[in-house]
């Protein structure tokens, strides 16, 4: 398929386009991004820059939209109140957690618009889980990120980005209290949930909580992903559940890491870029994920619109039509044929990207990092969470550990 072709115009929602055999492909991830290019706060991670930098946030979905991503995700990632207060965190006070969502919704809305995209709003775990205040509480945080989704009549709802599929469930029984459908997505591996639930049997949870769509997303990388997603699909196939599947991997290579994922890795998360995954290792992922019977896929932390664009010119042929970003890029290299240099047109061609062993550059670097190992999750009293911000005698703690 040579040209870029305009996809359907019509607007349709996502349990119709999946009940229809569709693919639909997710966006990439807004915090890593956005952190790089100065808009957001490594540590806390929150979301208010869609307050302070609309005009960023709007930028890099309509980079996503351009890359073929056909689901805006509002950026209300650890959007919840009792984030926005914690550990020092004055975005609550400065903002409120409904504004900051609020805005997320509207530019999400926008760039929508722009080019028959869906709108997600998400939530995301919070504090007051791994703080232990219970379910009432938790639930409470999410009701408030939900009331703000459906003022703004968003068109599905996502609970992502969950370690333990507990409070997943706890978030897929509040957001059903609402019309809009409902995809619950962990941030587990292969060996399932901090907690020591399978990922067979997370999936199976979730399912049966009302998620219409179940899946993955973060805190590994592609490979990782597929392996967890192929247990959870035999463990819903066992069951009799039938949601539809949804992968949304780091952009990140993770072949070290353990239960947590690369939080876990020393590199995490200012030294990850040697581990990036190229635009082909993406082609692979896209395929591999729609054979397994994925039709939900997309991107998360460290994935650029490049990698998203990788993904739908993958999945073109199913999908009847190229992104518009492939306007200016020739599959598998076919570009370079323009290239002044001989030996660089002789890269355009597809077997030379797909068999490449891309070297980093870095003569002392070893091949995989030993992952720092903490063993600590939620019911542990190093994560009670608390307002204030850490203090150094804190981190002097820390440090000795």
């Amino acid at each position: 398929m040579s040209d870029a072709k305009k996809p359907r115009t019509e607007k349709r929602g996502l349990l119709e386009r999946l009940a229809a055999g569709e693919v639909v492909i997710g966006d990439g991830g807004y915090v890593f991004a956005l952190e790089k290019r100065g808009y957001v706060k490594a540590g806390p991670w929150t979301p208010e820059a869609t307050v302070e930098y609309p005009e960023a946030v709007r930028q890099l979905a309509r980079e996503f939209l351009r890359a073929g991503s056909d689901v805006m995700q509002a950026f209300t990632f650890y959007g919840s109140d009792d984030k926005l207060e914690n550990r020092g965190n004055v975005s609550q006070k400065k903002h409120s957690g409904s504004a900051v969502n609020d805005a997320a919704c509207k530019i999400a809305q926008e760039v929508a618009n722009e080019g028959n995209a869906l709108v997600a709003g998400g939530v995301s775990q919070t504090p007051n889980y791994l703080s232990g205040s219970g379910k009432e509480a938790v639930q409470e945080q999410f009701r408030k990120q939900a009331e703000v989704f459906i003022k703004n009549d968003v068109d599905f709802l996502l609970a992502e980005y969950f370690e333990h599929v507990e409070e997943a469930v706890w978030a897929v029984e509040e957001l059903k209290k609402t019309s809009k459908p409902v995809a619950a997505s962990l941030c587990i591996g292969p060996e399932g949930d901090l907690h020591g639930v399978s990922a067979g049997d997370c999936a199976v949870k979730l399912a049966k909580a009302g998620a219409d769509v179940v899946g993955l997303n973060c805190h590994f990388g592609p490979e990782e992903t597929l392996k967890a997603i192929r247990l959870m699909k035999a463990a819903l196939d066992k069951e009799g559940l039938k949601p539809y599947l949804m992968t949304q991997p780091l952009g990140f290579k993770t072949p070290d890491v353990n239960k947590q994922g690369f939080i876990d890795l020393p590199e995490f998360p200012f030294g990850l870029e040697p581990r990036i995954v190229t635009r082909w290792d993406c082609h692979q992922y896209a395929r591999e994920a729609y054979e397994i019977g994925v039709r939900y896929i997309g991107a998360c932390c460290g994935m650029e619109p490049y990698h998203v664009r990788a993904i739908a010119e993958e999945l073109s042929e199913e999908r009847g039509c190229l992104p518009p970003g492939s306007e200016k890029h020739g599959i598998w290299g076919d570009g370079l044929r323009q290239h002044t240099k001989p030996w660089v047109r002789a890269r355009a061609r597809r077997d030379y990207w797909e068999n490449l062993k891309p070297a980093s550059g870095r003569p002392d670097c070893p091949l995989t990092s030993k992952p720092d190992s903490w063993g600590v999750t939620q019911g542990d009293k190093d994560l009670l969470q608390k307002t204030d911000e850490t203090t150094d005698a804190e981190l002097k703690d820390l440090f000795k550990k």
